[in-house]
């Protein structure tokens, strides 16, 4: 109910007045009917000295109508904008509120999916549908009453009639609920088959599997397809049944009408005025159910945008973690991703204000799982995490995010500026950002772009080196005195590598956790420990030379890897 209620927000009087437009314009549209009989008869009079006067008002009431209809339009579209504007703006910030393991918990494009067809769909079936319906409603009460008003005889014929039509439309009507909810599902699984397919789209050329990516790609279209034609049948259904009764309650009606006229009854104004208000009636019985089933959908897709964006992960932590960390201690920690699965055993170790640490191992050893710990993404783990002598799960995520910088093997560069990316839109001064710039190895691209060169979407205009470094400057802006990389350097070429991890082990008091792959000597021996992992499990803690000496786990590794 909050997330329907934020269309109508500061938005009530809009909503109101288009609403009550949206009736008199329908009202207005009826009279139509009544100019029609009144001209008929006339007619049939043959009445020249009310024809006059009859033009007259007929131009005043397609004026009357026009300047209404306009006065709607105009409300009711400045409401949708504003109920959208609003309603879109307030969701996303919502999904910005939810910490990283929430988030993650959904596919990109999951939310990529409802915050664009999803979206649409609440607008057209939710919004629109809704004075859609209101203005059926009236279209049918109004037309009811005149009906009536003319001749209760052929009025109740025709109600009669129409309830056979309203009971078949309203019984297919309730299965389009399911299948609209059907469809924005196919179409999600269908955008994340897309996403997949385009971002391999290199890996896909390069081990020449067009083929297979074609048949994907086939197989979602066609489920997705199947789903889009079931509603579609469904609806086509509703209408082919009401259309049909519909035809049979005017030939019946215009039957009653013509001997009506005949035995002197009413007149053929009066008849003609009978078929101008069936549309009336007959254009609400076969859309209502269409209407009120579509409108039932897009409710249920924004529950399902509630869903996603609100946060399933509640914050459990009160204190707030200083700007500078002394240090961090593991204790005891066991972890998995599922109960049967441990993925970390029994961590023993601390890190220290200021120094380096390399974290190294083979794949799957649990590197970046013990550094997403650390980032709180996950809260399910046994023993003690402390951050100066304060338990993880009790400090805040705002605070542990102020404390910690990141640098990811996947930079997401945006299609803005160089500085627009480094400061990530927010303003810092010119001093501190050059600063940031000298010590990330940026300076060179700087002096020969300029901060306001556009890197391309996803950083296509820069080379993997140039993405890394404005990740790494975006760390150092924000003057933690934590910073984790997990794989920074693994796309990169060995010089280039070497650079940028160079580059950060010579900034000063800050305590540096550096998951690699690299086992270059010249790099290692740089680090104050090297923490060496095997199946979940940290095998060797020490400087590079003593881990040599031991001629252990790390041993065999760098010797496998030098060979390589």
């Amino acid at each position: 109910m909050k997330h329907k209620n934020l269309f109508f927000k500061n938005n009530n009087l809009l909503f109101c007045l288009s609403c009550l437009m949206s009736v008199i314009v329908t009202i207005e549209m009826l009279g139509f009917a009544y100019l029609l009989q009144q001209l008929l008869d006339i007619a049939t009079q043959q009445d020249v000295e009310k024809f006059m006067p009859f033009i007259g008002k007929s131009v005043a009431f397609l004026v009357i109508l026009a300047v209404s209809n306009y006065i709607y339009i105009k409300l009711k579209c400045t409401f949708a904008k504003r109920a959208m504007l609003q309603y879109k703006d307030e969701t996303f910030n919502t999904l910005m509120q939810k910490n990283v393991g929430s988030f993650m918990k959904e596919n990109t494009s999951a939310y990529v999916s409802t915050f664009t067809n999803d979206i649409t769909s609440i607008e057209a079936n939710y919004l629109e549908g809704t004075f859609k319906i209101i203005s059926m409603i009236t279209s049918f009460v109004g037309a009811v009453t005149m009906m009536f008003y003319y001749n209760l005889t052929l009025s109740l014929i025709t109600c009669g009639l129409c309830m056979i039509l309203m009971v078949v439309s309203g019984t297919i009507g309730k299965k389009l609920t399911p299948l609209a909810r059907n469809v924005s599902d196919k179409n999600e699984i269908f955008v994340n088959q897309i996403q997949d397919l385009l971002s391999g789209f290199s890996v896909i050329k390069n081990f020449q599997a067009e083929e297979e990516g074609i048949r994907l790609f086939k197989a979602e279209n066609q489920t997705l397809e199947n789903a889009k034609f079931s509603m579609k049948l469904t609806e086509g259904n509703v209408q082919n049944i009401s259309m049909q009764t519909s035809f049979m309650i005017q030939i019946v009606m215009f039957l009653v009408g013509i001997y009506l006229t005949i035995t002197g009854q009413i007149t053929i104004g009066v008849v003609v005025a009978f078929v101008q208000l069936m549309n009336n009636i007959m254009s609400p019985i076969q859309s209502l159910p269409v209407l009120f089933a579509n409108r039932k959908a897009a409710i249920a897709l924004v529950d399902k945008l509630v869903s996603y964006t609100e946060s399933t992960d509640e914050e459990t932590g009160t204190l707030v973690l200083e700007d500078v960390v002394d240090n961090i201690s593991l204790s005891n920690i066991t972890f998995g991703y599922e109960p049967d699965k441990t993925i970390l055993r029994d961590i023993n170790v601390n890190f220290e204000k200021g120094k380096k640490y390399a974290i190294v191992g083979a794949s799957g050893s649990g590197k970046s799982t013990l550094v997403n710990l650390l980032l709180k993404t996950h809260l399910g783990y046994e023993g003690e995490i402390n951050f100066a002598n304060k338990e993880l799960k009790d400090i805040t995520y705002d605070s542990l995010s102020q404390a910690i910088s990141t640098v990811q093997q996947n930079v997401i560069v945006f299609n803005t500026n160089i500085k627009d990316n480094i400061t990530m839109f927010k303003n810092y001064d010119d001093a501190v950002i050059e600063k940031a710039v000298q010590l990330s190895g940026l300076k060179r691209l700087v002096d020969e772009k300029g901060y306001d060169y556009v890197c391309g979407e996803n950083g296509v205009n820069l080379s993997g080196g140039e993405k890394q470094r404005i990740s790494i400057a975006r760390a150092l802006l924000k003057n933690t005195s934590i910073m984790l990389m997990d794989e920074a350097t693994s796309a990169l070429d060995a010089e280039t590598a070497t650079s940028i991890l160079n580059q950060m082990l010579k900034i000063e008091n800050l305590l540096s956790i550096v998951i690699t792959h690299n086992l270059n000597k010249n790099i290692l021996e740089k680090f104050d420990e090297i923490i060496v992992m095997q199946k979940g499990n940290i095998v060797e803690v020490g400087a590079f030379d003593d881990l040599l000496e031991k001629k252990d786990y790390f041993y065999s590794l760098y010797n496998i890897l030098e060979a390589s």
